[in-house]
């Protein structure tokens, strides 16, 4: 049994690989992803939840299949580029003792392109029974700082990348109201890396705060888990229809492997620098959202669609890396359980609103164009490994339909506009209060600050080809 789940594992993971071929980073809400179809996104996902055009709507709205003939089949690919980097001259940083850090490089800019494929299947089984099945990134994370990163105690790498199997089924009255229900099956991995403080150690052990050189941390883990989605879709009449979308969340476990190099800690009793390794876990909430959208026809030549979007993000509230082990090199607990590492989040919950238009140029060419608003959940709270602002989304699309053969091309591009600059200002807080700076050990606090204030900006570009049969 334990050898036929190895397998599984390693069968979806290699899945994830060539499904994502780069994650993303400072994307739509917290760490989910905008960009799952060209169609939707030439009008900034706007009305997605009740304009299925094509097979994506296994994803936007499981019950639009039932508006769909045949078989149809979607497929594509979306280019993600953010440029985020730390301003020159708002930079600064201190070590555990107070005392201001050796290196002085802002990191460069911390997110590289990714490149997010999708799939969606569909298939009427019946007059009122429709199937269909997704491959798609919903969620993904990335940000790598340059080695003299000045802020290099909080964070080097970042990294979630996360790929959903979506099986899907709906049914409909014949009169206009369809439901559908999905199953988000999620397998994700995730790797976080910062180098490690020794001054405190150094000046415990030998009245010196630079007798030890820095230390490593990398933690890398993985783990599958499910949502679920279900949508209702209604044609109020030929020109208008309504949709609405609810997924579950859930709390995925990374469990893998922390690996310390240079790891000194008085207070446990390791008085040089030894390689250290403990089995961990970090939890990270997948939060509940509900979705909300309207198509209406205003002539034979131009739709309107309007959209929203609540996430519960308020679930993410801290990252914590937690011992899996008993008697652990790192935390040397005498139970499993214990924090090795603690980050406040405290993320808000979200609203994202879309509208979007479509002009029926010719009966081949379509145009499109969306405008959506994305609230940022990072409030009180914003970290160097996920610097994040409120943003803008504005996309043009078209879109090629050859009605005859049934084949339909789509293609789109998107600009993010940030509401201001991302500030940082960042310390070690206590895992039980917060808010309140953490010990090293009783009566000594850590004085580990980072401040700066990022530039934001991103564009994507996003080519989608469907096929109805």
């Amino acid at each position: 049994m334990h050898k036929n789940t190895d397998v599984l594992v390693k069968a979806i993971r290699l899945a994830a690989l060539v499904a994502v071929a780069a994650p993303a980073s400072v994307m739509a809400g917290g760490f989910s992803l905008n960009e799952q179809s060209a169609s939707a996104m030439g009008v900034a996902n706007a009305g997605t939840a009740a304009n299925p055009e094509n097979a994506t709507t296994v994803l936007f709205n499981p019950a639009g299949m039932s508006q769909l003939s045949g078989m149809n089949v979607s497929f594509g690919a979306a280019v993600l580029d953010i440029d985020a980097e730390a301003k020159e001259g708002t930079t600064s940083a201190t070590n555990q003792l107070g005392m201001p850090v050796t290196k002085q490089g802002t990191g460069g800019d911390i997110a590289d392109p990714a490149v997010l494929p999708n799939f969606y299947y569909t298939h009427e089984i019946s007059d009122s029974i429709d199937v269909g099945f997704g491959v798609h990134a919903p969620y993904g994370l990335a940000a790598d700082y340059e080695n003299d990163f000045e802020g290099g105690y909080f964070a080097d790498e970042t990294e979630l990348t996360a790929i959903a199997f979506t099986p899907s089924v709906s049914v409909n009255n014949g009169k206009g109201l369809s439901m559908g229900v999905g199953l988000n099956i999620l397998y994700a991995e995730g790797k976080l890396t910062k180098f490690q403080d020794n001054s405190a150690a150094g000046f415990a052990v030998a009245n010196d705060p630079a007798a030890f050189e820095d230390g490593y941390a990398d933690i890398e883990g993985d783990d599958i888990g499910v949502t679920a989605r279900v949508g209702f879709l209604y044609e109020m009449s030929e020109q208008t229809q309504f949709g609405l979308v609810a997924e579950t969340g859930t709390e995925l476990k990374l469990k893998g492997d922390a690996d310390i190099t240079n790891y000194v800690n008085p207070s446990k009793g390791v008085f040089a620098p030894i390689e250290a390794s403990e089995k961990v876990e970090v939890p990270l909430a997948i939060p509940e959202s509900i979705t909300f959208g309207l198509r209406h026809h205003l002539s034979d030549i131009f739709t309107l669609l309007a959209g929203a979007t609540y996430a519960k993000w308020s679930r993410f509230e801290e990252l914590d890396i937690v011992s899996r082990e008993a008697g652990g090199e790192i935390t040397q607990a005498s139970e499993e359980g214990v924090i090795l590492s603690h980050v406040t989040e405290q993320w808000k919950n979200t609203w994202q609103f879309n509208v979007g238009g479509i002009w029926q140029a010719t009966p081949e060419w379509a145009l499109k164009a969306g405008y959506a608003w994305d609230e940022s959940p990072v409030d009180n709270y914003v970290t160097t490994r996920i610097p994040s602002e409120d943003r803008h989304w504005l996309t043009l699309g078209t879109q090629w339909k050859d009605v005859r053969s049934g084949w339909t091309v789509d293609a789109a591009v998107g600009t993010l506009i940030f509401d201001g600059d991302a500030e940082v200002d960042e310390f070690n807080y206590q895992h039980d209060n917060p808010s309140q700076v953490a010990e090293l050990q009783p009566g000594v606090t850590d004085q580990s600050n980072y401040e700066g204030e990022y530039d934001l900006s991103a564009w994507s570009a996003s080519v989608q080809i469907s096929k109805a049969f």
